[in-house]
């Protein structure tokens, strides 16, 4: 009787499989887990029950889908709609601090040129930066916080957790529960072969890109006045981080992206006012439209290698210490042979330290929280609140004039966001 109980229920858990039932195809294909799949995240989904220990159970689709989706979570890790709309508040919020740069300059460092000045900033921010990193690293390591390592471990382990064979020192016994913990960052997004760069090679590839995107924008703004290069480099940035993002992602970033990075574009050239009266006074020269697109080239690749150090499980403390503390130490010789009198004058060190606190180490930290489930195109659209934030502080702070197209800039741009965040899945 037992064993024609048990071959009933095994024939059931067949049939839920999809071997032999002419509906499990269709589950398997609507459902993604797919029929009879081992759940890629059992752990996180049902906590390892009773401390059991061994290959998990079977579950069917429906199992699967209920338990995985009631923790948001799935086989594959999608975040959640919520999720993504936190993340494209923390971007819209670290936009809103690289806006303050130029108002900052402008009030604390008026005699500086903008090389030096925008040398500084990287220099003195991106010290910053690494010496967090370092100090959270340290800390991560002597175990205080009960953290995870902000760097993976050599072995390839991400999570800092020890190897599935080795028992620790103080097991818990066989019956005993252990605590639940969470594992983060446990399932690795698939990229092509050829984009699998080495952790040093992404940092490097990101630190170039931060040091180039200075003098490529300034050679912009110079050659071709500060309306048409700012449009150029501005607008040029998140188009080009989609579609390098395409080509390594091997995936499209999709309509909304494109619908919402064009309105935003066309707000920022309203808001460089090229299309008003003096728009024609600068003519655009080769030299000064290939800094301005070398300048959005340089912050796509930044994003970028940004985001596939977030992926690989390296923490957005590490992430942006390694690559802004490489990226300080390319620009300091630009530093120290550019004229420094600024920097000696009390409105000139308080531009400073605004610059290094807020409009990098507080800026890029929130930016790569938010990247850590955006991506990267996504993100790159939602930074355009950068010169919107910056117009509307001329305006309060500056007594800059305030325009038709400006207002019509403003309008624009916040659409564009508006269109990029409402949708159903953001992130």
């Amino acid at each position: 009787m037992g064993r024609g109980v048990a071959a009933h229920r095994n024939a059931r858990v067949d049939a839920g499989r999809g071997d032999g039932h002419r509906g499990g195809g269709r589950r398997r294909r609507r459902d993604g887990h797919g029929a009879g799949r081992r759940c890629a995240r059992r752990t996180l989904c049902l906590g390892n029950p009773r401390g059991q220990t061994g290959p998990p159970a079977r579950l069917t689709s429906g199992h699967a889908r209920r338990l995985c989706h009631n923790r948001n979570v799935t086989s594959h890790g999608p975040p959640t709609s919520r999720s993504g709309r936190i993340a494209a508040l923390l971007v819209i919020a670290a936009a809103v601090c690289f806006g303050t740069t130029g108002t900052a300059g402008a009030l604390g460092a008026g005699d500086a040129s903008a090389l030096s000045f925008g040398a500084a900033r990287i220099v003195f921010g991106g010290a910053l930066l690494a010496i967090i990193a370092l100090g959270i690293a340290a800390r991560s390591r002597r175990g205080t916080d009960g953290t995870a390592p902000a760097y993976p471990a050599a072995s390839g382990d991400r999570t800092g957790a020890a190897p599935p064979n080795t028992a620790p020192t103080n097991a818990a016994p066989p019956n005993t529960a252990p605590a639940h913990t969470t594992p983060t960052n446990t399932v690795r997004p698939h990229l092509p072969a050829r984009v699998r760069l080495p952790a040093l090679g992404l940092v490097a590839i990101g630190a170039v890109g931060v040091a180039a995107y200075q003098p490529a924008f300034f050679t912009g703004t110079r050659e071709n006045g500060v309306a048409v290069g700012t449009l150029v480099a501005l607008g040029s940035a998140p188009i080009l981080t989609g579609l390098i993002e395409w080509a390594v992602r091997r995936r499209p970033p999709g309509r909304r992206w494109a619908l919402a990075t064009a309105v935003a574009a066309a707000g920022v050239a309203a808001l460089s006012g090229v299309f008003g009266a003096d728009s024609g006074a600068a003519s655009v020269t080769g030299l000064g439209l290939a800094g301005s697109l070398g300048a959005g080239a340089s912050y796509a690749v930044y994003a970028l290698s940004s985001k596939l150090l977030l992926d690989r499980g390296y923490t957005p403390s590490a992430a942006m210490g390694a690559t802004f503390g490489t990226a300080a130490v390319i620009m300091l010789p630009v530093l120290l042979t550019s004229n420094l009198n600024w920097l000696g004058q009390p409105g000139g060190l308080i531009a400073t330290a605004w610059l290094a606190v807020v409009s990098v180490a507080l800026a890029y930290t929130l930016f790569a929280i938010g990247l850590q489930t955006l991506t990267a195109s996504r993100a790159a659209t939602l930074t355009l609140v950068e010169p919107l934030t910056a117009t509307v502080l001329g305006v309060l702070l500056l007594h800059e004039h305030f325009s038709p197209s400006i207002v019509a800039g403003l309008v624009l741009l916040v659409a564009g966001i508006l269109i990029l965040t409402t949708g159903r899945r953001l992130a």
